[in-house]
């Protein structure tokens, strides 16, 4: 079921056990989407959050779980989002991010570090996320599959061509914030270094390499009892 608040943001209100595709419009890995799953710890009623959350317009504690994924780093206010989904859920909170301190060790940093740099300035640190959330909360490394079907930079951490489609850049939207200089610059380094076998020189064992423990992380509170 989709609610609208008095200000015109959708959320989502789902009943039993997250559905592999509830990724709102991206694209979904059916293994990253049971990882959040197992998360939630079999919560009938859960919210999905995607726009800010820092008004919901729900009781207290009216939630078995909720959730929020690829969207927090897009919020207004992030403390007062996450207070806010804890407080209308009693059991789990979960919220799938990036880690700030990890975002730059991905080797794009070598070619177009602008982004990374974007990226790691909009993604709040995963201990202000915790804090906010309050409860018990623990940060877990969440794997990205080597054939991974969401678009996000470290999707394509073996299968560096990808990339090279504007398309596929188009889909993170830290590229958006920075210029056609860097991308033209990304595009023709890693085109050469493709050719040459310089890249897979470097990091050409992420190519069988079948998860990889980057910036993606899960974290989850819950409260006492």
């Amino acid at each position: 079921m989709r609610t609208r608040d008095r200000d015109g943001m959708s959320v989502d209100v789902h009943h039993g056990a997250l559905d592999d595709g509830h990724f709102a419009s991206r694209r979904p890995d059916t293994r990253i989407a049971r990882f959040v799953a197992e998360a939630l710890d079999g919560a009938g009623r859960v919210l999905t959050v995607g726009a800010d959350a820092e008004e919901l317009p729900f009781a207290d504690g009216e939630f078995d779980g909720a959730m929020t994924l690829f969207d927090v780093h897009e919020w207004s206010d992030t403390a007062a989002g996450l207070r806010e989904m804890r407080r209308v859920t009693r059991g789990p909170v979960v919220v799938l991010t990036r880690d700030p301190k990890l975002v730059r060790d991905f080797w794009l940093g070598a070619y177009a570090p602008e982004v990374l740099d974007v990226e790691a300035r909009r993604h709040p640190p995963v201990e202000e996320v915790a804090a906010a959330l309050g409860g018990t909360a623990t940060v877990l490394s969440v794997p990205i599959p080597l054939d991974c079907t969401d678009d996000f930079d470290e999707a394509y951490y073996g299968r560096p061509e990808l990339l090279l489609d504007p398309a596929a850049r188009r889909a993170g939207s830290a590229w958006s914030f920075v210029d056609d200089g860097v991308r033209e610059r990304f595009d023709a380094s890693l085109r050469r270094d493709l050719a040459s076998g310089a890249w897979d020189a470097r990091h050409g064992r992420l190519r069988t390499r079948p998860s990889y423990d980057g910036s993606l992380v899960l974290v989850r509170s819950t409260l006492p009892g």
